[in-house]
């Protein structure tokens, strides 16, 4: 798409991407409050708010959470600097996704959608305001795709390709064309957009970092700003949209400052002697070990297992394939047999997680056992440029859990032995090469995990250097791919499209920024994420994602981790939630603060 065509205007979103469904004729542009699959939206036109808050919850007190690193930009929209926690409070989108449906979402900043089949017109509450009192118009949606693909992060110029142009009709509509044979779930991630104010921003440059700022619509202002250290929002007595279903019983207490720390071992003692308040608890270790003290003794501080129905994706020591040391597939599998799972869930994890073996795990996307015909019929024309084995089940072996993982580490020096290496002074070395690199870590907790995965690697002569880095350092070198391995996540929506580019494209890996921490650039890969993005129903999809997964699973781009199927949270009890937890998300904006009773003393 060229700038002239662009200029007419443009959207771009960063929310879960969502399948979606076509229930009107493309003739009859049927005029929607919501877009949903599949089914009709769980709430109608006229709803009054979402089942999972309280509309009647207290408002007030002060929310403290902690963020790990520092800040320098209240500009997450572009690579450059490291932005405050908590900007997304500030700036309202044009759609809200309801945590208690799979497909659907709802409008904010806009009021109503007609939809086409290659056309999304979007009518904008007239109500809406910035912070200034000024208008949300189309012209701020114009300027946001532009700002937003033209010196933004690279991300959004991918995610958006397929938006061929953007008009404002009037000044509270806004019309999208997308290209012939778009992906199905684009309109929903068009509704994703954070619309951003066009006056604002004029005279200043959007493509670098800045402390000041910038002109928002949402339910919080910046408060206070200690460069670094601390960031506070206070809640907009006069905010448009307060009383907007979608906003009923939420966004309810009046501050909410996020404390930087820059080691994550000391939030949980700092959470404990009471210097925050709300806690989602990553670590299984410290679940079942570090909360100790009066504070949870006493039953100030509480703590729930609140279970979800989100597919877990796959979370993962991730290889740079940009390396030349990982370039064979036999080597990544040998690194990966190394890796004693079932050991770490025993004496490091209390039991508490379950291997992943899918990049789709917890959901029915996932590839099982032999693929099918449909699969088959996907993968076939790739099949040279594919690992034999993709049409046959994957398997990952277990071990016993000793700490030895002898039948694995026999298999992997096998592997190794294929791929041309061979021990040399207890180094395993090809071609006086000697097989060695790096992994990267921001999370100190995560020593413990990795330190047995390299001695593991040692017994077989491979050697992996673990380096601990702050997370600035660590920020910069990912953006740039400048690392052999990393800890990562790929997590996945209950609807996977679009973002699948960035996660495996050529496109991706060649893109600083991307999520391709892996590099992969295979021609077989990039169709197979087409064929997601393409699907026309939900068995399609399905089928693509099974498919793909075969592929990734064969290639040995990874060494899969583990997940969970829970939210472990802990709070103090001044904090309260709603009684219905939704089952497709955490919605911390819901809770509330109990107005402090007299002469109660709290942390």
């Amino acid at each position: 798409m060229d700038k002239q065509k662009r200029a007419r205007g443009g959207l771009v979103g960063v929310g879960i991407l969502l399948w979606l469904w076509l229930g009107a004729p493309a003739c009859l542009a049927e005029v929607r409050h919501a877009l949903a699959l599949g089914t009709t939206p769980k709430y109608g036109p006229h709803f009054s708010h979402f089942d999972y808050v309280n509309p009647t919850a207290p408002r007030g007190g002060h929310l403290r959470l902690a963020a790990v690193g520092g800040f320098d930009s209240f500009n997450p929209w572009i690579l450059r600097g490291q932005a405050a926690q908590g900007v997304e409070l500030t700036v309202d989108t044009l759609t809200v996704q309801s945590l208690d449906e799979p497909f659907t979402v709802y409008g904010l900043l806009a009021e109503s959608f007609e939809l086409t089949d290659n056309a999304l017109v979007v009518r904008l509450r007239p109500q809406a305001r910035f912070h200034d009192g000024s208008a949300v118009t189309a012209e701020d949606v114009v300027f946001t795709f532009l700002a937003l693909t033209e010196q933004g992060s690279p991300l959004y110029r991918q995610y958006y390709a397929e938006v061929d142009g953007v008009e404002a009709l009037d000044p509270h509509t806004v019309r999208f064309s997308f290209v012939p044979g778009h992906s199905p779930e684009l309109p929903l991630i068009v509704g994703q957009l954070p619309v951003l104010s066009r006056a604002w921003w004029q005279g200043r440059d959007f493509s670098a970092p800045s402390l000041e700022p910038p002109l928002g619509s949402g339910p919080y202002r910046v408060e206070a700003v200690r460069p670094g250290q601390s960031v506070t929002y206070r809640r907009d007595p006069t905010y448009w949209g307060q009383d907007l279903p979608v906003n009923r019983g939420r966004h309810n207490v009046d501050r909410i400052t996020y404390d930087t720390y820059r080691d994550t071992g000391v939030t949980l003692e700092a959470f404990l002697a009471g210097q925050y308040d709300f806690r989602l608890e990553t670590s299984a270790k410290n679940w079942h070990t570090g909360y100790r003290g009066p504070a949870v003794a006493s039953g100030r501080i509480r703590r729930e297992r609140l279970p979800h129905q989100l597919p877990q994706g796959m979370q993962c020591f991730a290889l740079n394939l940009r390396r030349p040391v990982f370039a064979d597939p036999r080597v990544r599998q040998a690194i990966a047999l190394a890796f004693d799972f079932e050991w770490s869930n025993r004496a490091l994890f209390h039991g508490e997680y379950t291997r992943s073996r899918s990049f789709f795990a917890n959901s029915e996307l996932a590839a099982q056992g032999e693929a099918s015909p449909e699969e088959m019929a996907l993968l076939e024309p790739w099949r040279a440029q594919l690992p034999a084995s993709v049409l046959e089940p994957w398997v990952l072996p277990a071990t016993d859990a000793s700490g030895y993982p002898r039948d694995n580490l026999r298999r992997a020096l096998e592997l190794l032995a294929a791929a041309g290496y061979q021990v040399v002074d207890g180094v395993m070395t090809r071609d006086g090469q000697p097989l060695r690199f790096e992994l990267l870590l921001v999370q100190p907790e995560f020593e413990r995990v990795v330190l047995p995965f390299q001695r593991n690697l040692a017994k077989i002569g491979v050697v992996m250097r673990v380096r601990l880095m702050d997370v600035a350092q660590y920020v910069g070198r990912l953006r740039q791919f400048d690392y052999d391995m990393i800890v990562t996540s790929f997590p996945q929506s209950l609807s996977p499209g679009a973002e699948q580019r960035s996660y495996w494209t050529s496109a991706a890996a060649r893109s600083p920024g991307s999520r391709n921490y892996c590099g992969i650039a295979s021609p077989a890969i990039d169709a197979l994420v087409e064929a997601i993005v393409g699907a026309r129903d939900r068995h399609q999809l399905q089928m693509a994602c099974r498919a793909l997964d075969r592929a990734l699973l064969h290639g040995w781009y990874v060494v899969p981790q583990w997940h969970a199927t829970t939210f472990r949270v802990a709070y103090w009890d001044h904090l309260h939630r709603p009684a219905t937890t939704p089952p497709y998300g955490l919605d911390l904006q819901s809770w509330w603060i109990e107005p402090q009773q007299p002469g109660e003393v709290r942390p």
